[in-house]
């Protein structure tokens, strides 16, 4: 059975990651499936809207690390970053619905959806530094163009986790919500684009995107080549060892 389940309903084209024995841990087949959906709904003529969720209570916990280190991303070509290409990429509004965790890309995708909703009891974090890795998929750029330097700091160097009305003052998503009411608004939300031409809101978000296009897409090309770096250093062996051998990693050796 798949882990990311396409179905097209009234317009909306909803992906839903469903692996929620491993807390929708995203492997690299997940990440070509995610892509395909995305690339399928904007060349469909009678999607009008994306929606992407994950099950009730998580949306995603990030990378799979244990197939994230079986196959570890080698260049541009790679799963994750073809995924990256496909969302930045999508003429059509993405509405996000996020409940419970949004861990690693959980919460950085969620900078290229136009609308996102999430739940009181939601829970975001970027915790790339304490894996020995960088931010990615151009968080780096758009954190603090969005926060401003000393929040985006705490998000990405510290890695600190937030809630869903933290996400919504940093200008992250749009509204939180109850968690059990967070998958209809969102829903409600993506048909609303069945009313309006659907020309005129292409070009709508292709005017509010384009200028920092260019900008996004060098982020990506540099936290990529430098996590594909750092994935082999020392300090990034430490901590995924720590993690699988269930520790705290030591970067006391480490200058």
């Amino acid at each position: 059975m798949s882990n990311i389940k396409t179905v097209l309903m009234n317009g909306v084209a909803t992906i839903e990651i469903a692996r929620p024995e491993k807390k929708n841990a995203l492997t690299l087949d997940m990440y070509a499936a995610m892509t395909r959906s995305l690339e399928q709904a904007g060349a469909d003529s009678s999607v009008r809207a994306v929606l992407i969720t994950g099950q009730p209570g998580i949306f995603t916990s990030g990378n799979d690390l244990q197939d994230f280190m079986n196959r570890p991303p080698s260049g541009p070509d790679s799963a994750v970053f073809q995924f990256m290409r496909a969302l930045v990429e999508c003429e059509k509004p993405v509405v996000a619905a996020v409940t419970g965790a949004a861990i690693g890309i959980g919460t950085t995708l969620l900078l290229h959806c136009d609308l996102v909703y999430v739940s009181d009891e939601a829970r975001l974090a970027m915790p790339f530094t304490s894996l020995g890795l960088v931010a990615e998929f151009g968080s780096s750029l758009l954190l603090p163009l969005l926060m401003g330097h000393a929040r985006a700091a705490e998000k990405l160097l510290l890695g600190d986790s937030f809630t869903g009305a933290d996400a919504v003052s940093c200008g992250i998503a749009n509204a939180v919500l109850p968690a059990d009411e967070v998958l209809r608004h969102a829903r409600r939300m993506a048909e609303r684009f069945n009313t309006l031409p659907p020309g005129a809101v292409r070009d709508t978000k292709k005017l509010m995107r384009q200028r920092q296009k260019q900008s996004v897409s060098e982020a990506i090309t540099a936290e990529g080549e430098l996590i594909v770096q750092r994935l082999r250093s020392p300090e990034a062996t430490e901590a995924f060892q720590a993690f699988f051998q269930r520790r705290s990693p030591d970067f006391s050796k480490f200058s």
